[in-house]
């Protein structure tokens, strides 16, 4: 592949969050009640990629839109200081950027999410002309993306007759419905990026071995996350599993997304799957350092201490 701009292209999601933690479960009745902290931070599963991407020093490059509202100002700063390019972002005047509410417990979450923007983005939001200047695109929380959701299969077409390669994480479904044209862009995924309830809920299998193999059937390579249990995963016959790192988790948000980084990072630069996979797992892992998913994106050089890893191969 001749010289690109970029290494990668995230496509999808843009929100602030608003990470609420201590004793946030709601009380009705017009109850008040006190919590710890309040964060407002870079949100959406696809901008939470694309900040732990270039934070490990990859090349990346966001394409969405955003309202023309302080939310969306604030997630134009946000990511462009944190080294991610906005040539693909789009301002629609006719949305209100999106936002979801966290209300994190540690290890595990309620988010409320109102999806303006992010089921706004249209095919026509997007810059096509970038394909040409990438390596790879990445796209994050498929079953929000109403608007452009029936264009993916031909946004993923462009990419592969660009010799752009794909990457996918659709996160959670809130109608539970898993499909919504999904196995069509399996068809045309390169590396898929599920979580453990996500992919029985995708296949229906029972465990997340079965769910795995299942999966590795459709796509190439297929990164299966199991949280405390680590990750797994899978190329054809091969498999390859790893443990969780053993850390305190402040807060879990966006540890998924940077785990796709990190994946991604070795994925791109050739290196054999358990190494890809011990990157991602220690991505993942200390993202959870802090409340919201940027704020304790590592480097590479923390990552691959972390993983046990100390260097880049040569």
């Amino acid at each position: 592949m001749s010289h690109r701009d970029f290494d990668l292209l995230a496509v999808g999601d843009l929100c602030p969050d608003l990470i609420l933690t201590g004793d946030v479960t709601p009380a009705f009745g017009q109850v008040e009640k006190l919590i710890e902290a309040a964060t407002l931070t870079v949100g959406g599963s696809t901008t939470i990629f694309a900040c732990g991407a270039a934070r490990l020093g990859l090349r990346t490059v966001f394409s969405g839109v955003a309202g023309d509202d302080e939310f969306g100002a604030f997630m134009q700063r946000s990511l462009a200081a944190r080294g991610v390019a906005m040539d693909g972002l789009a301002i629609d005047s006719t949305l209100s950027t999106g936002l979801s509410v966290h209300l994190s417990r540690g290890s595990d979450r309620a988010i409320l999410t109102y999806s303006g923007s992010i089921a706004g983005l249209r095919f026509s939001h997007l810059d096509l002309s970038l394909l040409s200047r990438v390596r790879h695109l990445h796209l994050g929380s498929y079953f929000l993306l109403d608007g452009l959701r029936p264009d993916v299969p031909e946004l993923f077409e462009r990419a592969h007759a660009l010799g752009v390669t794909t990457s996918l994480d659709t996160n959670y479904d809130p109608a539970e419905r898993w499909d919504s044209g999904l196995l069509r862009v399996l068809s045309r995924t390169d590396v898929f990026f599920p979580n453990e309830i996500e992919a029985c809920a995708i296949t229906g299998a029972r465990d997340p071995r079965a769910a795995l193999a299942a999966l590795a059937q459709l796509v190439p390579t297929v990164a299966l996350k199991l949280g405390a249990a680590g990750s797994m995963v899978r190329q054809g016959d091969l498999e390859v599993s790893t443990a969780a790192l053993s850390a305190p988790v402040i807060d879990s948000t966006g540890a998924g997304d940077t785990f796709d980084a990190g994946f991604l990072y070795g994925w791109l630069h050739k290196w054999p799957l358990d190494r890809c996979l011990r990157l991602a797992n220690a991505c993942g892992s200390l993202a959870t350092r802090k409340a919201g998913g940027v704020d304790s994106q590592p480097t590479l050089a923390e990552a691959l201490v972390a993983a046990g890893l100390q260097s880049e191969p040569g």
